[in-house]
Protein backbone atom coordinates (compact mmCIF):
# COMPACT_ATOMS: atom_id res chain seq x y z
CA UNK A 1 0.00 0.00 0.00
CA UNK A 2 1.47 3.35 -1.05
CA UNK A 3 0.26 5.88 1.57
CA UNK A 4 2.09 8.95 0.26
CA UNK A 5 4.51 10.12 -2.41
CA UNK A 6 7.09 12.88 -2.16
CA UNK A 7 9.41 14.40 -4.72
CA UNK A 8 9.69 16.89 -7.56
CA UNK A 9 6.58 17.42 -9.70
CA UNK A 10 7.46 16.25 -13.22
CA UNK A 11 4.13 16.89 -14.92
CA UNK A 12 0.73 18.41 -14.16
CA UNK A 13 -2.30 17.57 -16.32
CA UNK A 14 -6.02 18.29 -15.89
CA UNK A 15 -6.67 15.15 -13.82
CA UNK A 16 -3.26 13.97 -12.59
CA UNK A 17 0.29 14.85 -11.66
CA UNK A 18 3.48 12.83 -12.02
CA UNK A 19 5.71 12.88 -8.93
CA UNK A 20 9.33 11.68 -9.13
CA UNK A 21 10.10 9.45 -6.15
CA UNK A 22 13.73 8.24 -6.18
CA UNK A 23 13.80 8.06 -9.98
CA UNK A 24 10.34 6.50 -10.41
CA UNK A 25 7.54 8.71 -11.73
CA UNK A 26 4.23 8.01 -9.98
CA UNK A 27 1.07 9.09 -11.82
CA UNK A 28 -1.35 10.35 -9.17
CA UNK A 29 -4.96 11.22 -10.02
CA UNK A 30 -6.17 14.30 -8.13
CA UNK A 31 -8.86 16.98 -8.05
CA UNK A 32 -8.34 20.36 -9.77
CA UNK A 33 -7.98 22.03 -6.35
CA UNK A 34 -5.18 19.64 -5.33
CA UNK A 35 -3.45 20.05 -8.70
CA UNK A 36 -3.70 23.84 -8.42
CA UNK A 37 -1.47 23.69 -5.34
CA UNK A 38 1.36 21.96 -7.23
CA UNK A 39 4.06 23.61 -9.32
CA UNK A 40 6.13 21.84 -11.98
CA UNK A 41 9.69 21.34 -10.66
CA UNK A 42 8.77 22.01 -7.01
CA UNK A 43 8.98 19.36 -4.30
CA UNK A 44 5.53 18.08 -3.32
CA UNK A 45 4.05 15.61 -0.88
CA UNK A 46 0.70 13.98 -1.65
CA UNK A 47 -1.18 11.63 0.65
CA UNK A 48 -2.38 8.76 -1.51
CA UNK A 49 -4.97 6.04 -1.65
CA UNK A 50 -4.01 3.07 -3.81
CA UNK A 51 -6.81 1.21 -5.57
CA UNK A 52 -5.85 -2.21 -6.92
CA UNK A 53 -8.04 -3.79 -9.58
CA UNK A 54 -7.54 -6.93 -11.64
CA UNK A 55 -6.19 -4.89 -14.56
CA UNK A 56 -4.75 -1.77 -12.88
CA UNK A 57 -3.16 -0.15 -9.84
CA UNK A 58 -4.18 3.50 -9.48
CA UNK A 59 -3.01 6.17 -7.05
CA UNK A 60 -5.35 8.96 -5.96
CA UNK A 61 -3.69 11.96 -4.31
CA UNK A 62 -4.76 14.47 -1.65
CA UNK A 63 -3.13 17.34 0.21
CA UNK A 64 -5.32 16.88 3.32
CA UNK A 65 -5.91 13.74 5.42
CA UNK A 66 -9.58 14.77 5.70
CA UNK A 67 -10.10 14.56 1.92
CA UNK A 68 -8.43 11.14 1.78
CA UNK A 69 -10.65 9.89 4.62
CA UNK A 70 -13.80 11.13 2.85
CA UNK A 71 -12.60 9.50 -0.39
CA UNK A 72 -12.43 6.13 1.42
CA UNK A 73 -15.74 6.72 3.24
CA UNK A 74 -17.63 7.54 0.01
CA UNK A 75 -16.56 4.21 -1.48
CA UNK A 76 -18.23 2.26 1.34
CA UNK A 77 -21.55 3.11 -0.32
CA UNK A 78 -22.81 0.69 -2.98
CA UNK A 79 -22.50 2.17 -6.45
CA UNK A 80 -19.72 4.62 -5.54
CA UNK A 81 -16.29 3.73 -6.90
CA UNK A 82 -13.04 5.69 -6.80
CA UNK A 83 -13.81 7.79 -9.89
CA UNK A 84 -17.19 8.91 -8.56
CA UNK A 85 -15.69 9.55 -5.10
CA UNK A 86 -13.00 11.71 -6.75
CA UNK A 87 -15.61 13.57 -8.82
CA UNK A 88 -17.54 14.27 -5.61
CA UNK A 89 -14.47 15.77 -3.95
CA UNK A 90 -13.76 17.81 -7.10
CA UNK A 91 -17.21 19.41 -6.92
CA UNK A 92 -17.69 19.60 -3.14
CA UNK A 93 -14.83 20.59 -0.83
CA UNK A 94 -14.61 18.38 2.32
CA UNK A 95 -16.58 20.82 4.53
CA UNK A 96 -19.31 21.27 1.90
CA UNK A 97 -19.53 17.50 1.44
CA UNK A 98 -19.79 16.89 5.19
CA UNK A 99 -22.50 19.54 5.44
CA UNK A 100 -24.44 18.05 2.49
CA UNK A 101 -24.30 14.56 4.02
CA UNK A 102 -25.16 15.72 7.56
CA UNK A 103 -28.10 17.81 6.28
CA UNK A 104 -29.25 15.17 3.75
CA UNK A 105 -28.85 17.80 1.02
CA UNK A 106 -29.45 15.62 -2.04
CA UNK A 107 -29.58 18.71 -4.30
CA UNK A 108 -25.92 19.51 -3.50
CA UNK A 109 -24.92 15.88 -4.06
CA UNK A 110 -26.73 15.61 -7.41
CA UNK A 111 -24.63 18.55 -8.66
CA UNK A 112 -21.83 15.97 -8.99
CA UNK A 113 -21.74 14.45 -12.49
CA UNK A 114 -22.64 10.76 -12.15
CA UNK A 115 -24.67 11.10 -8.94
CA UNK A 116 -28.40 10.82 -9.49
CA UNK A 117 -31.19 11.21 -6.95
CA UNK A 118 -31.10 7.56 -5.87
CA UNK A 119 -27.33 7.49 -5.21
CA UNK A 120 -27.54 10.88 -3.44
CA UNK A 121 -30.25 9.53 -1.13
CA UNK A 122 -28.19 6.39 -0.46
CA UNK A 123 -25.13 8.52 0.38
CA UNK A 124 -27.17 10.58 2.86
CA UNK A 125 -28.78 7.58 4.54
CA UNK A 126 -25.56 5.57 4.87
CA UNK A 127 -23.11 8.37 5.70
CA UNK A 128 -25.05 11.07 7.57
CA UNK A 129 -24.20 9.55 10.98
CA UNK A 130 -20.57 8.88 10.01
CA UNK A 131 -19.60 12.52 9.36
CA UNK A 132 -19.45 15.52 11.66
CA UNK A 133 -21.20 18.66 10.47
CA UNK A 134 -18.56 21.41 10.08
CA UNK A 135 -18.83 24.35 12.46
CA UNK A 136 -19.86 27.73 11.05
CA UNK A 137 -16.42 29.33 11.31
CA UNK A 138 -14.65 26.53 9.43
CA UNK A 139 -17.44 26.19 6.89
CA UNK A 140 -16.65 29.46 5.16
CA UNK A 141 -13.00 29.72 4.34
CA UNK A 142 -13.61 33.03 2.63
CA UNK A 143 -10.95 34.35 0.31
CA UNK A 144 -11.42 37.84 -1.15
CA UNK A 145 -12.31 37.88 -4.87
CA UNK A 146 -8.94 39.45 -5.73
CA UNK A 147 -7.25 36.58 -3.87
CA UNK A 148 -9.31 33.98 -5.69
CA UNK A 149 -8.56 35.64 -9.05
CA UNK A 150 -4.80 35.50 -8.41
CA UNK A 151 -4.91 32.01 -6.87
CA UNK A 152 -6.87 30.45 -9.76
CA UNK A 153 -4.90 32.29 -12.48
CA UNK A 154 -1.68 31.02 -10.88
CA UNK A 155 -3.10 27.49 -10.75
CA UNK A 156 -4.00 27.62 -14.45
CA UNK A 157 -0.49 28.80 -15.32
CA UNK A 158 0.81 25.89 -13.21
CA UNK A 159 -1.34 23.57 -15.33
CA UNK A 160 0.38 24.85 -18.48
CA UNK A 161 -1.91 27.66 -19.71
CA UNK A 162 -0.35 31.02 -20.60
CA UNK A 163 -1.01 33.93 -18.22
CA UNK A 164 -3.14 36.22 -20.45
CA UNK A 165 -5.84 33.66 -21.46
CA UNK A 166 -5.86 32.24 -17.90
CA UNK A 167 -6.52 35.66 -16.37
CA UNK A 168 -9.14 36.46 -19.02
CA UNK A 169 -11.01 33.19 -18.28
CA UNK A 170 -10.90 33.75 -14.51
CA UNK A 171 -12.14 37.34 -14.89
CA UNK A 172 -15.03 36.16 -17.10
CA UNK A 173 -16.04 33.43 -14.62
CA UNK A 174 -15.91 35.85 -11.65
CA UNK A 175 -17.96 38.40 -13.61
CA UNK A 176 -20.72 35.79 -14.05
CA UNK A 177 -20.52 34.48 -10.49
CA UNK A 178 -18.68 36.87 -8.11
CA UNK A 179 -19.45 34.73 -5.02
CA UNK A 180 -17.97 31.51 -6.45
CA UNK A 181 -15.30 29.73 -4.41
CA UNK A 182 -11.83 28.98 -5.78
CA UNK A 183 -12.59 25.39 -6.84
CA UNK A 184 -15.71 26.47 -8.77
CA UNK A 185 -13.82 29.28 -10.50
CA UNK A 186 -11.01 26.86 -11.38
CA UNK A 187 -13.41 24.26 -12.84
CA UNK A 188 -15.33 26.83 -14.92
CA UNK A 189 -12.12 28.49 -16.12
CA UNK A 190 -10.76 25.10 -17.20
CA UNK A 191 -13.99 24.41 -19.09
CA UNK A 192 -13.80 27.81 -20.79
CA UNK A 193 -10.13 27.38 -21.73
CA UNK A 194 -10.85 23.84 -22.96
CA UNK A 195 -13.49 25.17 -25.38
CA UNK A 196 -11.16 27.92 -26.59
CA UNK A 197 -8.29 25.55 -27.45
Amino acid sequence: MIASVRGPVLEIALDHAVIDCAGVGYRVLATPVTLSRLRRGDEATLLTSMIVREDSMTLYGFTEPDARALFALLQTVTGVGPRLAMATLAVLEPDALRRALADSDTKALTSVPGIGKRVAERLCVELRDKVDRPTADTATGSVPAGGIREQVAEALVGLGFTAAPAEKAVTAVLAENPDADASTVLRRSLAMLGKAS
